[in-house]
């Protein structure tokens, strides 16, 4: 962890506010500052790795975590029963703003597909 210009970097070591939902030794979730929709987690990795497609065989329990804790955070905010949506960009032409891996739990609307 530790990339200065990296804004989740700065949000996980508290040189930057956000609002922190959850956090353990591996990953924080925070409330999303720009929500499209009523629920807005991301669920962010403390280990910096900038994209889904630069991580690592040795990443698998870590990816594996962050879909854990995604249900955990659905159950804690009683989002079962409607559902709910997880999505990872990867690359800009994703919509991936921010390089610093992040799942992003969404729920309280009615979500379309195809997305986008």
């Amino acid at each position: 962890m530790g990339h200065e210009d990296c804004v989740f970097c700065q949000v996980l070591e508290k040189k930057l506010p956000g609002k922190v939902e959850y956090e353990d030794d591996d990953l924080a979730v925070i409330w999303d500052i720009n929500p499209q929709a009523p629920t807005h987690l991301l669920i962010i990795p403390k280990k910096h790795i900038a994209r889904l497609s630069e991580v690592e065989d040795d990443d698998s329990d870590l990816l594996c975590k962050m879909m854990i804790v995604a249900k955990e955070m659905a159950r804690k905010l009683h989002l079962e029963k409607d559902g709910f949506r997880l999505v990872i960009n990867d690359g800009r032409i994703a919509g991936q703003t921010i390089f610093h891996l992040h799942m992003h739990l969404l729920s309280g609307r009615r979500l379309m597909w195809p997305p986008g």
